[in-house]
């Protein structure tokens, strides 16, 4: 698939089954992360690959938030279900750093540009994915069992795996509606 082609037709996929990316597959999209732009060579990123038991130790983080929140059984269970959505999930994480030059703005950013490149890389060798973020990113335990600290953020869940639903049309958006000119 040519890289324009890619980017005109990228689409999430709300259900996934196995296989999951692995082996050279996942390390192209790993790679592909580590090429986001990243302003003043900071690498602002970390990647926390859960796959296999690591879904179930992702769940069990999710679940321990929704407990602390004092939540229902019923929302505890969702939290709990939720990383079994894909065989796989990368949690992105900004790591920022004070800097003269580059704001905690663009560190952001440039995580989630990470995020959004191995999101391609994984549809470029046939696999499928959405990127999640929700509540639990920016819930204290969450944070806390995945050594995010201080400014640091988790920007995303990528939920990596193989298709296991019918992909719907891309929509068709006017342009014209979300370009100005100087």
């Amino acid at each position: 698939m040519d890289a324009l082609t890619l980017l005109l037709n990228r689409r999430s996929l709300p259900k996934m089954t196995s296989p999951a990316p692995l082996g050279e597959d996942l390390d192209n999209i790993l790679r592909a992360g580590l090429r986001a732009p990243d302003h003043g060579g900071l690498t602002p990123w970390r990647f926390i690959v859960s796959h296999g038991d690591g879904v179930q130790k992702l769940a069990d983080i999710l679940a321990e938030a929704a407990r602390a929140d004092g939540a229902s059984p019923e929302v505890i269970d969702k939290a709990n279900k939720a990383p079994f959505r894909a065989p796989m999930v990368i949690t992105v994480v900004a790591k920022v750093a004070e800097h003269d030059k580059v704001p905690q703005i663009e560190q952001y950013l440039s995580a989630g540009c990470a995020a959004q490149a191995m999101q391609m890389a994984a549809i470029a060798q046939g696999y499928a994915g959405f990127w999640r973020t929700g509540s639990w990113a920016y819930h204290s335990v969450v944070r806390e069992a995945l050594g995010v600290r201080g400014d640091d953020m988790i920007v995303g869940f990528l939920y990596l795996g193989t298709a296991a639903c019918r992909e719907a049309k891309v929509p068709e958006r006017d342009v014209s509606r979300y370009v100005e000119y100087l």
